[in-house]
């Protein structure tokens, strides 16, 4: 009786804190930034205002920009000039949210959910709002519109800092394996997006469309934004929600049937094998399939019968049981000597 009244008293605490906590939708679970996460997100940010003040400096890694504007690599290797065309058609910001658009559109329709296309929809608003204020913020000149030599071509009304094309190909195609459902396949994901980030980012520099210093900026930049993106899990549940909503009343306005949610099955209480057998139900009978012999009996009165389980057991003609003591001898038969037992 203590324990079932301390267990009372325990639920009754327990629930009194519920009701004081405010109240959250069941299926929104507030995302929390994983230490490992937190770490890698300060050392990016570092690396990227690392690459900033190197540049307004005008240190060695501009220097390093104009060696390799003058290397020219378009006309070192002028035989894959074509193929890097189109390969930097990976970084495009509107081809690629293409694809990648019609691919999470699927997925969400599959899935009966608005998560993917509201992530991708999150991810390149960042995109856009961050690198572009950094691009007009900066105004650096690209390589081909330089006018100073060795200087860091800083605040002269350029939008080539950071690489918009590198950050973008970071974005979208790393969004596809942070939007994973399994581990492997996050790990597949992420080691073709780098790859295909790094390629693109390398392509700009062969091409002469961006000095060096662009592309790291700009991979930095868009592995800024992926890293962010747990922040903003929970606005893009209350706008899935919103979403949602706006659609049922819509329905309900023009008459259509509204999605019912779903109703909560009650859980199966189960018994101990330690009880009693008395307390446990007795199994249930399966219905035995009537026979041949049981079709034919038609001498039997009408009713019900017990069956043959039911009945009370009888001992078959020619038991090998001895005879009962008790029993009566018929006449013209000896009753065998009982054996005399000292008193």
């Amino acid at each position: 009786m203590r324990t079932e009244r301390n267990l009372t008293r325990r639920l009754d605490r327990v629930f009194a804190r519920l009701d004081r906590e405010p109240e959250r939708p069941a299926h929104i679970d507030v995302p929390r930034m994983s230490r490992h996460r937190v770490v890698l997100f300060t050392a990016t940010l570092a690396f990227y205002l690392a690459i900033v003040w190197a540049v307004v400096i005008t240190s060695w890694l501009v220097r390093l920009d104009w060696q390799v504007m003058f290397f020219r690599p378009y006309q070192q290797w002028p035989q894959i000039h074509a193929f890097l065309d189109y390969y930097v058609v990976l970084g495009q910001r509107g081809p690629t949210a293409v694809m990648v658009a019609a691919w999470l559109g699927w997925r969400s329709w599959r899935q009966h959910t608005l998560r993917p296309l509201l992530t991708l929809a999150t991810s390149l608003l960042l995109l856009n709002v961050t690198v572009g204020a950094a691009k007009y913020g900066m105004g650096r000149l690209g390589p081909h519109y330089a006018t100073v030599i060795g200087s860091n071509e800083m605040m002269r009304g350029g939008d080539i800092f950071p690489s918009g094309h590198t950050a973008n190909a970071v974005v979208t195609w790393g969004i596809l394996a942070y939007l994973a459902s399994t581990p492997r396949a996050r790990r597949w994901l992420s080691a073709v997006s780098a790859i295909t980030s790094l390629g693109v980012g390398m392509t700009t520099v062969y091409l002469g469309t961006h000095w060096l210093s662009d592309v790291l900026l700009g991979w930095a930049a868009g592995l800024l934004i992926l890293l962010a993106l747990p922040w903003f899990e929970l606005p893009i549940a209350r706008t899935e929600d919103w979403l949602f909503d706006l659609r049922d009343r819509w329905r309900a306005r023009r008459g259509r049937p509204v999605a019912e949610p779903a109703v909560p099955v009650s859980p199966v209480v189960l018994k101990p094998r330690s009880a009693s057998r008395a307390e446990q139900p007795s199994p249930a009978r399966e219905p035995v399939a009537s026979t041949r012999a049981s079709r034919g009996l038609a001498h039997l009165a009408p009713g019900p019968h017990t069956t043959r389980s039911e009945r009370t057991p009888v001992t078959p003609a020619g038991s090998r049981r001895p005879p009962h003591t008790d029993h009566r001898v018929p006449r013209g038969t000896t009753q065998p000597a009982r054996p005399l037992t000292g008193g």
